[in-house]
């Protein structure tokens, strides 16, 4: 009981912001305007590009190298595996960006609404693997302390606000009711808890792996980050938009990791 209170926040902050973010569709009456949507595209992508290399990569070396091993094979393993994972994944799922107008993955006759679901949802799970590996390493006594996870936890939760916010305000515009909209936002963000517990149950079993699997959840989230976040950030004119969104979130996640880590 002690230990689950102890990771408790770390697991539901990220998906807390998702579902505030996603209840913005009660508030909000338009769809978010296209240079609103690639700004905080770019601000998810800072987010994630800075928690990458601050609260998993760096760990991760630091941990192989303190524990006499070459520093470096864990980190690139574990994130080419990552990146690995994440392209099967993609691969694999039916989705649909946003604004995209053909989907990917494998073919499937599901509408409009829940392609977007699933593409956020596809993005969600190396968030919840980041938090879920930093959590294990801080119940498994290794270098990892709370005070680092749920400072990630924090950061993902952030950027997760504007995310539910981006993904649920165009179901409205396909048709959806804003209670429906709200309900997909939020199921889209369940993924991360999920994800997160699954990784502390498998990263428990085999401790000595964690900087792997730190560097793991890093290649997946950079994944993300280069295959959907940019990409969407940076389409359409005026790019410079989710340009500065991207060095905001970085800066944050920056200050939150290194100030209060």
């Amino acid at each position: 009981m002690r230990n689950l209170l102890k990771i408790l926040p770390g697991l539901l902050l990220p998906l807390l912001g998702t579902t505030l973010g996603a209840g913005m569709v009660f508030f909000l009456r338009k769809e978010l305007k296209p240079s609103l949507q690639r700004a905080l595209l770019g601000f998810a992508a800072g987010v994630m590009i800075a928690a990458s290399v601050w609260s998993l990569l760096i760990p991760a070396i630091d941990m192989a190298e303190a524990a006499g091993g070459i520093a470096w094979i864990p980190a690139v393993v574990g994130f080419l595996g990552g990146i690995a994972f994440l392209l099967a994944l993609d691969t694999i799922i039916p989705h649909l960006h946003l604004n995209a107008e053909h989907p990917e993955g494998s073919p499937c006759n599901l509408g409009k609404s829940s392609m977007l679901v699933l593409a956020v949802t596809l993005h969600n799970i190396p968030e919840g693997m980041a938090v879920g590996v930093l959590l294990a390493g801080v119940l498994s006594g290794e270098s990892i302390t709370a005070a680092s996870a749920l400072i990630l936890a924090l950061g993902i939760a952030i950027q997760n606000f504007p995310e539910g916010a981006v993904i649920s305000m165009p179901l409205v515009g396909s048709g959806l009711s804003r209670r429906k909209a709200f309900r997909a936002g939020f199921l889209s963000g369940i993924v991360e808890p999920i994800s997160a517990v699954i990784t502390i149950l498998l990263t428990s079993l085999v401790t000595p792996i964690l900087p792997y699997v730190l560097s793991f959840a890093a290649g997946a989230m950079i994944y993300v980050v280069v295959e959907e976040l940019i990409p969407e950030a940076q389409s359409g004119e005026h790019s410079n938009i989710g340009t500065i969104g991207t060095a905001l979130g970085f800066a944050l996640m920056l200050v939150l990791d290194v100030a209060l880590g």
